[in-house]
Formats: C-alpha cells, sequence, structure tokens
C-alpha cells in the first residue's frame, strides 16, 4: 500500500473514532411524574434529558385508554392554558404546564427527545429515533365546600370574637379528617373527622388577620380546600425610633408590620409640613420590601443633606398606618471630640499658670541688680557712745 493511502485511511479511522468517541445518545436525566388532581387546579411536569448533540424535546398527549391516539401539544393551546418552557443548554430541560384544569385534561403526557439526525424524517419509525417518558394525569371533580365569608378587623370597634365555618357538602370519595391552617401553616388542635368545622380567633388583633383555610383530607383523592381571609388595616410594630451615623458611612432603616393584605410601603423624607417621596433612582437610596418588612439603606451619608425625620408608610385597602425614624450624621470629626476636649483642658491649665507666674508681688522676687544695703544694729550705735564716754573722762 503506498504510504500516502495508508495515512489517509489512518486519518479516516481516527475521525470515526473521535464521532463515535463524542456523540452520545439521548437518555431521561428527569422524567416527568404521575399526579391526581382536581378540576380548577394546576400542574407542571419536569423533562430533563442529556446527549451530545443536546437532544429536541417535545410534549404529546393521549386521552385515557387511547394510548395509539397521541397529538402534539404547542405552547398556548387548549385557550392558552398549556405552556411550554423549554431551555437548550448542556442539557435539554423542558416543562409542561397546564392550568385550570378540567375532566377533559386527564390523560397520558409524553416526554419525547431525540438528538438523531434522521428524527423528523416522516419515513423513519419514531419508536427508534425518539425516546419517551410517559406520566398518567388524573383530573377528579373538586369536592364542593361551603365556607363563611372574609371578615374585617375593624380598630375602631370594641374586638369581638370571630368565627370561621366551613362544611363539605359534596365528595365523590369519602373524607378522612380536616384542619385548619394559617398563611401556609397547620394551626395546632383543629384536627377533626366530621364534615362542619369552624374555628374561632379569641379578641381578634391586626397580627390575627392572614389567609385562613379549611383542608379535608381523602385517602383516594387530593386535599380539597376552601379560602376565608380575615383583613386588617397594617399596624407598624417595630422600627427605629433614632439612628446616629458618620458622615460618608451607610444607615440602615426598618420597618415591619402585621395586617392582611401585605402593604404597599413608601419611604418619604419630612421637612416641617411638607414631605419627599424616596424611591432607587438616585443611587444613594435603596428601599427593599418582602410583604410585612422594608428596610430603606442610605448609601455614603451627607451631613448636610440627608440628617433629618424619615416616615415609612404601609396601606392597604383597609387602611394606613406610618412611624418615623430620626436621622443624625455626625462629623469626621466626632470621634476626635473627647481628646480635643481634654487637649483644650490642658492649654487653659497652662495659661492660667502662665499668667499667674507673671502677675506674683513683686515682693516676693529677689531682684540680684540691687545693691544690699547693711543697717547699724543698736550694739553698733551703743559702742560707739561708750567710747566718746571714755575721751571725755580723760
Amino acid at each position: 500500500m503506498h504510504p500516502s493511502a495508508a495515512m489517509l485511511a489512518v486519518v479516516l479511522l481516527w475521525d470515526s473514532m473521535l464521532s463515535f468517541i463524542s456523540a452520545q445518545n439521548a437518555g431521561f436525566v428527569k422524567s416527568p411524574m404521575s399526579e391526581t388532581k382536581l378540576t380548577g387546579d394546576t400542574f407542571e411536569l419536569y423533562c430533563d434529558v442529556v446527549g451530545n448533540p443536546t437532544p429536541e424535546i417535545q410534549w404529546w398527549y393521549a386521552e385515557i385508554n387511547r394510548a395509539d391516539s397521541f397529538k402534539q401539544l404547542w405552547d398556548g393551546a387548549r385557550k392558552r392554558r398549556v405552556s411550554i418552557n423549554t431551555a437548550y443548554g448542556a442539557n435539554g430541560v423542558s416543562v409542561l404546564g397546564i392550568t385550570r384544569l378540567t375532566l377533559e385534561d386527564s390523560g397520558t403526557y409524553e416526554c419525547r427527545a431525540s438528538n438523531d439526525p434522521k428524527r423528523n424524517d416522516l419515513r423513519q419509525n419514531p419508536a427508534i429515533t425518539w425516546i419517551r417518558a410517559q406520566a398518567t394525569i388524573l383530573v377528579l371533580q373538586k369536592p364542593k365546600i361551603n365556607a363563611s365569608d372574609q371578615s374585617i378587623l375593624s380598630a375602631d370597634t370594641p374586638r369581638k370574637d370571630i368565627f370561621l365555618y366551613c362544611n363539605l357538602t359534596t365528595a365523590h370519595t369519602p373524607h378522612k379528617e380536616s384542619f385548619w391552617m394559617k398563611n401556609g401553616l397547620e394551626i395546632t388542635n383543629t384536627r377533626t373527622e366530621l364534615k362542619n368545622t369552624s374555628y374561632r380567633i379569641f379578641k381578634p388583633r391586626a397580627d390575627d388577620s392572614g389567609e385562613y383555610m379549611c383542608v379535608y383530607t381523602f385517602a383516594m383523592a387530593p386535599n380539597a380546600n376552601a379560602t376565608i381571609e380575615v383583613k386588617a388595616k397594617p399596624d407598624v410594630t417595630g422600627h427605629k425610633r433614632s439612628e446616629n451615623k458618620n458622615e460618608g458611612e451607610n444607615a440602615m432603616l426598618y420597618c415591619k408590620s402585621v395586617g392582611y393584605p401585605h402593604p404597599t410601603w413608601t419611604w418619604r423624607k419630612m421637612d416641617g409640613t411638607s414631605s419627599m417621596d424616596i424611591d432607587n433612582s438616585t443611587g444613594r437610596f435603596f428601599i427593599t420590601v418582602r410583604d410585612n418588612y422594608t428596610e430603606l439603606n442610605v448609601l455614603n451619608l451627607d451631613i448636610n443633606s440627608d440628617p433629618g425625620v424619615y416616615q415609612c408608610n404601609a396601606s392597604n385597602m383597609i387602611g394606613n398606618t406610618a412611624e418615623t425614624t430620626i436621622l443624625r450624621v455626625r462629623s469626621h470629626l466626632a470621634p476626635l471630640w473627647p481628646f480635643l476636649g481634654v487637649l483644650a483642658e490642658i492649654i487653659i491649665l497652662v495659661v492660667i499658670i502662665v499668667v499667674y507666674e507673671k502677675r506674683k508681688r513683686p515682693d516676693d522676687i529677689i531682684d540680684d541688680d540691687e545693691p544690699v544695703i547693711t543697717t547699724k544694729t543698736n550694739s553698733t550705735n551703743n559702742h560707739k557712745d561708750k567710747n566718746i564716754r571714755q575721751r571725755n573722762a580723760k
């Protein structure tokens, strides 16, 4: 064999080995799971596939007991109740969702995936070119529950106990028990086997407001529930009365409240009788809101413009309430004030000592330049008088 022909054969063999090594058939990482739902509910099915190249994903549907009549599903089908969201990267991931379920939505849902180059060739057998994963969705008629109307708490009237009621009137399967929930959490000691159930709120306050739900459980069907809203205007239960910071630092003010529905929060800076609304457009003020909680962050405090009274306002359809926080901004020299005070005291003390020394009486000071005058004593004078008498006697 000619050397060039042998080399060409080696190159072709290497290319075929690389394509074999790099190519990977489609496979499921996550498959859709079967579920039982009630009318009016929503379901989502997930499909995660891997392969090289990344496989294409399709969704198909067949009615129950008619597995031979699959039809492809498209985004926006069934009066826009169907949504299909697919993303391709290292894996192919797709989510099928259907809202406002009806009995006709029961059936077999199939996720198909393929990276076969001939997968869309009508002459090919789809059973060979596409891999499949199925899930059965069973939609049952939702039980009928009669529930009491919503309640609104008033801060102006005396607090009276509130009673919430639920009654299971129609169910296609026997129920097991019922219980009450508030804001997604079960209320303890409320489970009962009765179809008629009630919950009493003693002397309700704003923090008793929320979304209450009576839940009925069944042995062969999903749970059924009814929602009762207890509404109240917001009541700010926590905030900073004051905040002291140095210029150039950041300040964080917050407010939290009780009440339902969750409030709409606004921040204002008060200036006497007027106010200025604060938003996130300035680059130094940042407001965050999480249901019954809000924060105002002020960056790089300015000693001239930022000090003042800040107000958080919480409002919902029932009413509104507000609280204020005083923000004080100190100079950069504020940490030096104690040291400067001590230094000033030392300087004043030194000045006092110097002035005192300057003002001493002249008699207390000995001047070396003046001559010393010696005074004669009485004994010397007496001695002289004695000598004079002796000379007279002679």
